[in-house]
Parts: structure tokens; C-alpha cells; sequence
């Protein structure tokens, strides 16, 4: 795998630069919610959901805080604390030869976290 995905994976975590988001993710990519039961597929549906976790999710206090990589993709665990809930996960990303993102997997926990990020990210979806 090209670490040249993960590299702006990461830069887009720092800049939350919409563009470069877009940019990154492939056609086809598919995207895994911890709370939503069927994977959503497309560009334009992953893009919605990972712009709208980076608000919910990836503001103050976000880190990573482990990394693993495959030869196609890396597991990225985080933690953030949102209204007093410290919040634990990991994000499983699989990127194609050219450094594109073809899936995206969110898992969280604790259930308390999941629950409020269910609501949080209901009413950052519905807004854009």
C-alpha cells in the first residue's frame, strides 16, 4: 500500500480541508457507521459522513492513539472526550493502489459514547 493515503488521511484530520477530502476518497468507497446497520456506498455519501464525523468527532481533544497497517490499509484507534464521555475507537481504513480511500470502517464504544454520537451525528447530517 502507498502511505501516501494514510499521510492525507492524516493531513485532512489536522486541516479538516473538505477538498482535500474529497480528493481522497475513490469513486466506489464505502463507508461502515457504528450505528447505521447497511454499508453506505459512494463518494458522495462517504464524504457526508466522514465531513460530518470530523466536526462531531474530530474537534478539540482529538488524537490517535495506535496505528497498525496492512499492505492495503491501516487500523487507527482514537480517543476524544465529548460532554464527559470518553470516547474510544477505531477507524479501519482499506485504500486502493493509487492511494485512494475504497472503505472506511467506524467502530466505538463505550455504548454510552455510541448513543451520543448517534444523536450528534444525526443532527450534523441533517444540517448539511
Amino acid at each position: 500500500m502507498t502511505m501516501s493515503g494514510l499521510d492525507k488521511w492524516y493531513g485532512y484530520m489536522k486541516s479538516h480541508d473538505t477538498a482535500a477530502l474529497w480528493d481522497l476518497l475513490h469513486p466506489d468507497a464505502v463507508f461502515e457507521s457504528p450505528v447505521v446497520h447497511t454499508p453506505q456506498r459512494g463518494r458522495d455519501i462517504t464524504f457526508k459522513y466522514l465531513a460530518s464525523a470530523g466536526k462531531v468527532l474530530g474537534g478539540p481533544g482529538f488524537k490517535y492513539t495506535g496505528e497498525w497497517r496492512s499492505a492495503d490499509g491501516a487500523v487507527l484507534e482514537f480517543e476524544n472526550e465529548i460532554e464527559d464521555i470518553k470516547i474510544n475507537g477505531v477507524d479501519i481504513i482499506t485504500f486502493s493502489d493509487d492511494g485512494k480511500i475504497t472503505h472506511f470502517k467506524v467502530m466505538v464504544r463505550p455504548l454510552k459514547g455510541i448513543n451520543l454520537l448517534h444523536r450528534l451525528m444525526g443532527e450534523q447530517l441533517a444540517k448539511g
